[in-house]
């Protein structure tokens, strides 16, 4: 609306009566200054007081501009709605990567902790078991015969028939880096005595009086001590093969 002037909005058929109106008060002015009836004249000033002249309508010009002006404004509106729409959008597409992407390292991550768990538990389990097959010799030392003396396969044999066989080999490494299969080898400088060199020898005196002359009682020590130490002969032979010692 215009400052200082009253603008009156009208529909086509308004302006129409408006310019109808104006004609006829027009028409009416001229008859009276012609001498025709005053009564005439009285309903053409009746007329023109309730009628909305023709300046008072606002130039189309502005009605144009006002109406471009409201649709930049909508356009506006739209473009930055769209823009924010977009950037929510865009937003939750990210976060939503974000949390898969935890999600899938988490699942790998307990994956891998259960498949270490897993391999873990099946260790200890052939662990325990090759200390059980460890410890369960087939024969005692006192069911062999004591003699004066045995020969090399003679001590293998008591070895064989006393150690478990998926550990007599560990067993039999170790026996042949320390003593050849001596059971009286004796190392001068150490003092160790016997098939696996048991130092001092006086330790085997636990399985055995007779340790000093019967390889079935040092094969009882030794076995033991493997086990105790080290779970088993194969463990001992492990570590003896990582530091030339057990």
């Amino acid at each position: 609306m215009l400052e200082g002037k009253r603008v009156s909005r009208i529909s086509v058929r308004g302006f129409a009566v408006a310019s109808a109106t104006a004609v006829t008060t027009v028409g009416a002015v001229v008859g009276v200054a012609a001498g025709h009836d005053q009564g005439t004249t009285d309903r053409v000033e009746a007329t023109a007081a309730d009628t909305t002249l023709l300046a008072d309508i606002p130039a189309g010009q502005n009605v144009r501009a006002q109406a471009a002006s409201l649709t930049q404004q909508a356009d506006t509106q739209s473009e930055a709605a769209e823009s924010a729409a977009k950037k929510d959008a865009e937003e939750a597409a990210r976060k939503q990567a974000a949390e898969d992407a935890t999600a899938k390292k988490e699942a790998a991550d307990a994956e891998a902790k259960k498949k270490e768990a897993d391999e873990k538990a099946k260790e200890r389990e052939k662990e325990d078991k090759e200390q059980v097959s460890s410890r369960s010799a087939t024969r005692d030392a006192s069911s062999f015969a004591v003699k004066g003396s045995y020969s090399t396969a003679e001590v293998q044999a008591m070895a064989r028939s006393m150690i478990p066989g998926d550990q007599f080999q560990c067993f039999s490494n170790i026996v042949n880096n320390e003593s050849s299969w001596d059971y009286t080898a004796t190392n001068a400088s150490s003092g160790a005595y016997g098939l696996v060199q048991a130092l001092p020898g006086t330790k085997m005196a636990s399985a055995g009086a007779d340790w000093r002359t019967n390889p079935a009682t040092q094969i009882k020590w030794g076995l033991g001590y493997m086990n105790e130490r080290y779970g088993s002969p194969c463990g001992a032979w492990s570590f003896w093969q990582a530091n030339q010692w057990y």
